[in-house]
């Protein structure tokens, strides 16, 4: 997403002002483009709650903010010690997304009737379930909720072409009501949940700039991807119904897909987190165009010569496969780039381009990271703005001493 001249000019100053009283590198996150996107995700869950990806916010006052707002409920976590801190903190519904191997988390979880009521475990494996029990206090201890999780990948040629995540070895129905067969039976774990994450639709952009026949492609194989899948995922809620019929959710989509799942009648909850702060890899989105909420600012500290500037540090590349998408793009001013050369360093980054002429020592460029949560594992604190101004500096998870990945 590249700003148009007005704004980009704008926002630069808006954002100069607000934070002129604080030293760079920092963090911002713009409060009302935050609140909108915020806002955009709700209608396009059509009426159904959104559980909120905490690893793409990664800031307790922020998912509490948004947890405050209609049409959000419940968190869905990344680690169980992450689970564990959040419910100590005073949240009551965690859905962890991922299993976990942590046998002090499960020793307590166990052990604590708080912490056992408000965090859901994923499982796909009986092996999973053993380890929670081997680290069970004597007697038992409480009983644990369990989520099943869906493998959603798109299978062509038999199964010979894969696209989608490699999660889940559960993709029938049969194998699901199976494993929730098993999960019923046994003593010290309730089937509560069933997930199914579709990353190959949310989180692949269809309108890429300068691509138009990947991005038709892309068009094309998500549209049956998503048809696929709503008549899978719909015969394996009811398999899995069968077993557990007083199973409490079904929770599916992700930013981009949210209004698509939302349609599916089996869903009852939207799984989204990045559509709040939209970094760079949202930008290509057909359905919905939201507001970069999350920036960070590096300062000018070299003139190396015309047409180049050096700002400090900056390389700070996002998870997933290496590639030139995965690193933070200069945002404000427009039109600067790296060097091919050097690309985003770990100690300085060269910028080119004309607009680097018109910044002196000291000044700020702002960037945008490729993914959401992950720019916090970079600051300390993000400093929200209003307007011009900083009306609150609250710790990030790594502010607050938690690194949990």
């Amino acid at each position: 997403m590249s700003p148009n001249t007005a704004d980009a000019l704008g926002d630069k100053a808006r954002y100069d002002r607000a934070t002129a009283h604080l030293d760079a590198p920092l963090a911002v996150v713009d409060l009302a483009s935050f609140d909108a996107n915020a806002a955009d995700l709700v209608r396009r869950a059509q009426g159904k709650p959104i559980r909120v990806a905490s690893k793409s916010v990664r800031c307790r006052a922020l998912l509490e903010r948004v947890l405050a707002r209609d049409g959000f409920a419940g968190v869905m976590s990344f680690t169980l010690d992450e689970s564990l801190w959040l419910a100590r903190s005073g949240l009551t519904d965690i859905l962890l997304a991922y299993p976990s191997a942590d046998r002090a988390g499960f020793a307590a979880l166990t052990a604590d009737p708080k912490l056992a009521a408000a965090v859901t475990v994923m499982a796909d494996d009986l092996a999973q379930l053993d380890l929670i029990d081997a680290a069970r206090p004597a007697g038992g201890g409480e009983e644990v909720r369990v989520c099943l999780e869906l493998d959603t990948s798109y299978r062509l040629l038999g199964g010979q072409v894969r696209v989608g995540a490699r999660r889940s070895p559960l993709r029938t129905p049969a194998q699901l009501a199976a494993l929730a067969r098993s999960v019923v039976r046994r003593p010290g774990f309730r089937l509560v949940g069933l997930m199914a994450y579709e990353g190959h639709v949310a989180g692949v952009g269809d309108e890429v700039d300068g691509k138009p026949m990947f991005s038709r492609a892309v068009r094309l194989m998500q549209a049956a991807a998503r048809k696929e899948l709503a008549r899978r995922r719909w015969e394996a809620v009811r398999a899995v119904r069968a077993v557990a019929p007083r199973l409490e959710f079904v929770n599916g989509g992700g930013t981009g897909s949210v209004q698509h799942t939302a349609a599916e009648a089996a869903i009852t909850e939207i799984a989204a987190g990045s559509g709040l702060y939209v970094p760079r890899l949202f930008d290509n989105f057909r359905s919905f165009h939201g507001r970069p909420a999350a920036l960070f600012a590096q300062p000018v500290v070299r003139r190396p010569g015309p047409g180049v500037v050096t700002v400090l540090g900056g390389g700070y590349p996002a998870s997933g496969a290496p590639g030139v998408d995965r690193l933070p793009v200069p945002y404000l001013p427009a039109g600067l780039r790296y060097d091919p050369q050097e690309g985003a360093g770990e100690v300085q980054t060269p910028l080119l381009g004309p607009a680097a002429d018109g910044l002196l020592i000291g000044d700020r460029v702002w960037f945008r990271h490729a993914k959401a949560g992950e720019l916090c594992e970079r600051f300390a604190a993000l400093h929200l703005v209003e307007g011009d101004r900083v009306v609150a500096t609250v710790p990030t998870y790594r502010g607050e001493g938690r690194t949990f990945l």
